[in-house]
């Protein structure tokens, strides 16, 4: 292994991820968790309420003064449109509509993304298989951070910053890492989002962009709910390179701080992931875990043992572009 914390290098690793073999070890046991994979006939009814939310939101805030278009944007607004992207990342896994069913969710995504301002789901979708099946796969999984971020934001100051432009990493990391092909489904993410933009726009002005697009921003950078950014991959202890949360925010996210038995189980819903933790608790009990994405963030800041660079890292034997 080489280096760990939050300056010098990566954590490199020989041995493949974890959640392959925990996976196959836990069903040999409970095969009942099975029952739990397929589509969460709820969420398209909780995502649209979210969505519609958000459009009534554009009306109310259209006559607003600006200070109080950012104040509701970081509040509520951004609140609603981080766990959409949290909604996003579920129906990336087809469980809005199952498997066979497979464009409906990518469509589902699409008509998700519309508060968020930015076409986002398309994009996040082909990038995010990635990352479940090259966990920490250098060139691969564009989750990790550069050698860049991890060589810059090394200080408190820097790591602020870092977690401030996070959505803008986000954005850039995978052009640069990984870049793919512009696909058909990006080009009607980004064709129906201009198109609905512009609808906003034309009947109430341009406060309502600003809300949508600045809640989105604000609230995946330094916002609580965005802890889990790093509560999920980054190397808190030495060896370990996922971990959960099972705390209140859990209720506005999808589940998504269920973060082990997500990468053990990406078929199941968010919705349904405590069952699995219930199921074969031993599995998961006793793992390391955090118990607040504010202390995630607090620590990430002013513990130097932990920054951009406190990331497992594997080298896979495969064509990029294969």
């Amino acid at each position: 292994m080489g280096k760990t914390g939050g300056r010098g290098d990566f954590e490199w690793v020989y041995n493949e991820q974890p959640h392959t073999s925990r996976r196959k070890e836990i069903l040999a046991k409970y095969p009942e968790i099975k029952s739990l994979m397929g589509p969460d006939p709820q969420l398209k009814w909780v995502v649209s309420g979210m969505v519609l939310t958000q459009l009534l939101a554009c009306y109310l805030v259209h006559d607003l003064s600006w200070k109080w278009i950012f104040f509701w944007a970081y509040a509520f607004g951004g609140c609603i449109n981080h766990s959409l992207t949290l909604a996003i990342h579920d129906i990336s896994h087809n469980v809005a509509f199952g498997n066979k069913l497979a464009k409906w969710n990518r469509w589902f995504a699409m008509w998700a993304n519309l508060p968020i301002g930015v076409p986002y789901s398309a994009s996040f979708k082909k990038y995010h298989i990635d990352h479940h099946r090259y966990l920490g796969g250098d060139q691969l999984d564009v989750d990790i951070p550069t050698d860049i971020e991890g060589w810059f934001f090394c200080t408190p100051a820097r790591k602020v910053v870092w977690l401030f432009l996070q959505p803008l990493f986000y954005a850039i990391r995978p052009l640069l890492v990984n870049p793919k092909p512009l696909g058909q489904l990006e080009i009607l993410n980004a064709t129906v989002q201009l198109i609905v933009d512009f609808i906003i726009y034309y009947i109430w002005g341009v406060k309502p962009i600003v809300y949508l697009i600045a809640g989105s921003v604000l609230c995946m950078g330094l916002h609580p709910i965005s802890g889990h950014f790093i509560a999920e991959h980054y190397m808190f202890l030495k060896g370990h390179e996922t971990y959960s949360y099972y705390g209140p925010l859990n209720m506005i996210t999808f589940n998504v701080g269920y973060h082990m038995e997500h990468h053990d189980f990406p078929s199941i819903p968010g919705s349904k992931l405590p069952q699995v933790k219930k199921i074969a608790a031993e599995y998961y009990d006793f793992l390391p875990q955090h118990t607040s994405w504010i202390r995630v963030l607090w620590d990430f800041v002013f513990d130097d043992s932990i920054g951009p660079y406190a990331r497992i890292k594997r080298q896979y034997k495969i064509n990029k572009q294969g």
